[in-house]
């Protein structure tokens, strides 16, 4: 029995590619497909054939230069995975709602970062005012006359 590069072996015997197999077909020894959708991954293959179609992906694979298309192929089954889930924006909408997470992580550490600040000013403020007077605080420029909204119990976080 001549053994075929596509697909796995198990003592001779010789199982199609992922696709080859989803498409019922025989899986010759030049299988475009082979190298990328092996038989063990064949829910690789099952959604990119879904959302772009098997003779749209043996096309552009030819297209491109072998050092490229384990890449390409890797690209397509993302896009394709994320198609299923959000057939409208596949990517694009996950590349949006992570945009979003940044931004509101970015807002919350801006948030940390000025109540780190006003923490480190109240203690070289309490620090300044012992040191200057133990029996009377002293006034800080900025608390000049006006009720502090942030007062030593309050919190950002709270």
């Amino acid at each position: 029995m001549k053994e075929i590069k596509c697909g796995s072996r198990k003592q001779g015997t010789v199982s199609p590619c992922a696709a080859c197999k989803l498409l019922r077909r025989r899986c010759a020894e030049d299988c475009l497909f082979a190298p990328y959708f092996p038989a063990t991954e064949p829910h690789k293959f099952a959604s990119v054939h879904k959302v772009f179609g098997a003779s749209n992906i043996n096309k552009m694979l030819q297209e491109l230069p072998e050092h490229q298309r384990g890449d390409f192929v890797s690209s397509m089954v993302y896009e394709a995975n994320a198609r299923v889930r959000d057939p409208v924006y596949g990517c694009v909408g996950a590349i949006s709602s992570l945009q979003h997470q940044v931004e509101v992580l970015q807002t919350q550490l801006a948030i940390a970062q000025a109540e780190v600040v006003r923490m480190r000013m109240r203690v070289r403020h309490f620090a300044c005012a012992t040191a200057d007077s133990p029996s009377q605080p002293a006034k800080s420029f900025f608390s000049m006359d006006m009720a502090d909204p942030l007062d030593q119990y309050s919190s950002f976080w709270a």
